[in-house]
Order: structure tokens, then sequence, then C-alpha cells
């Protein structure tokens, strides 16, 4: 394949490139230097690309392989080298000795929270929280699925309305 028609189909898939980017970054600087790397890994092997493939697909796999590659290289970075004499690496990430009486009093919070509800949004979110699928609620309740979405979905809105954060 010639190098002008590879640089033209890789012109006409760049723009699909973008969204993926930052679906996988979720932020618009990284996305765009996750873009123009992909971009440029893709021109510098040209010679990999079997011509009648799928470009789109090729390139997105070039994507997502830097975007995992960068990943790891972000996680490794994470442990840090102690001063002490002995040289321990410590990772960043240690466990912390969490609190019961305080995840206690957050869950009755919770709970009271949802016993509060209106009868008429808390059944239908107790099923869904349980693990109930949309239309098995609607079933069980006689009720369309539109509906229940609803009122699970206001339940949800009214139970962080309720919530304090802390």
């Amino acid at each position: 394949m010639a190098t002008l028609e590879f640089n033209q189909m890789l012109l006409n898939n760049a723009d699909f490139l973008k969204p993926f980017a930052i679906n996988l970054t979720r932020d618009s600087e990284p996305a765009n230097d996750l873009y123009q790397e992909t971009l440029y890994k893709a021109l510098a092997n040209q010679e990999k690309y079997n011509a009648g493939t799928n470009i789109k697909a090729w390139l997105f796999t070039i994507m997502r392989n830097i975007f995992i590659n960068n990943y790891r290289r972000k996680a490794k970075q994470k442990t840090i080298l102690d001063s002490t004499p002995n040289d321990f690496l410590i990772n960043l990430k240690q466990a912390t000795v969490s609190n019961a009486a305080e995840a206690d009093i957050r869950i009755k919070e919770v709970k009271k929270a949802i016993h509060d509800l209106p009868d008429i949004f808390k059944t239908p979110f107790i099923l869904y929280f349980e693990g109930y699928k949309y239309n098995e609620i609607a079933d069980a309740l006689n009720e369309p699925l539109g509906t229940i979405k609803s009122r699970i979905h206001f339940a949800r809105k009214l139970l962080k309305e309720q919530i304090s954060r802390y």
C-alpha cells in the first residue's frame, strides 16, 4: 500500500479516535496526548498494517494498548523509595484502619433515608437495590417499565439530597 493512500485512510479515520481517547482518559489534555501518540505510532508502524483490514479497529487497538501501557507505567511510579538505612519500598496506597463506628453511623443514616422515602419510591428502589432487574420489578408491581425506572431515579435523587456527605 502506498504511503499516500495509507495517510489518506489514516486522516479519514482519525476523527473516530478523539471520542475514544476521551472515553479512556476522562480528561481532554491526556486524551489529546493519547490521540497524537496513536497517530504517531500508526505512521511509524505503517508497514505492519495489512491492506484490506479494518483500519479503525487497528487504530483503536493501538490507542487502547498505548493507554494500558501508560496506565501500568503510572501505577509503577506510585511506589516511592524510603530514605531509611534499610531502603524499604513503601507503597503509597497502604490500607488505613477503618473506623467501624463511623461506617455504622453512615449505614444507619442511609437506612433511615431509605425508610423515610415515600412508599411509591421506596418499594421499587428496595427491589432494585436487592438485585432485581427493572422489568422484574415492573412485573411484580404491575406497573409500566418507564414508571419503575423514573421512580427509582427519583428515589436516588431524594436519597442524594437527604444523605449528608462527610
